[in-house]
Formats: structure tokens, sequence, C-alpha cells
């Protein structure tokens, strides 16, 4: 299976856990891959034949810009379901979401949730 990727997109939210995070905000960092058939796209050369990618990142700082939810994995499921919803050629979905600031007294890159959802 062909795919597209998308890589540290940052956009800045509201999410967590704690009070602070909701209200001070933070950055995240997410990387999508979609799965796809790629092949009539390339031989075609014709946009309607993919994912406008462009849109999707759109759709993602929807997402990460919009209400805030208390987990990141909640965060990356709502960003995978919507692609998958939005865009049916996708036929499978990596989403990693990184916070790499978390309110954690002890100092490292971040943390980072990654899932893998299919279309059923």
């Amino acid at each position: 299976m062909d795919k597209i990727e998308l890589k540290g997109m940052r956009f800045f939210g509201y999410h967590g856990v704690y009070p602070e995070e909701n209200k001070l905000g933070q950055q995240f960092v997410v990387d999508l891959v979609m799965h796809l058939d790629l092949s009539e796209a390339g031989s075609r050369d014709d946009l309607a034949a993919t994912v406008n990618y462009a849109e999707v990142c759109g759709l993602v700082r929807e997402i990460v810009t919009g209400p805030p939810l208390r987990l990141v994995e909640a965060l990356a499921e709502r960003i995978a379901t919507k692609v998958l919803a939005t865009y049916t050629i996708v036929g499978e979905i990596t989403v990693r979401v990184t916070k790499p600031h978390p309110p954690v007294d002890i100092r490292f890159d971040g943390v980072t949730v990654e899932i893998h959802r299919r279309r059923s």
C-alpha cells in the first residue's frame, strides 16, 4: 500500500488533564501516515485521485486548536476518525501526537501517543 506522510505539524492547543493546561495551552506536534492507493493519481496526475494534504492539515488544525480534550490519546483518536470519515480513499492511518512539554517534574523530550486505525 502506498502512503502519504505529513510530518511535524505544529499547533497550539488547550488539551490536558490539569486546569493549567486548559487555561495556558501548549504546543502539540502531529504526524500522520495515510495508507492509500496512489497509482491512479500518479498515472493521471490528478488531485481528485488522491488526498489534498493541504486540506488534511486544515482538518488537523481545527481539531488540535478546537475544544479541549483531556487526553492526548483522545486527540489522536479524533484526528484518525475524522480523516477516515472525510477521505474514503484512505484505508489506514497512523497518527502520532507529541506533547513536547507536558507538566511533569522531569526534563525529557515530551510524550508521544501513536495509534493505527484501519477502515472497517
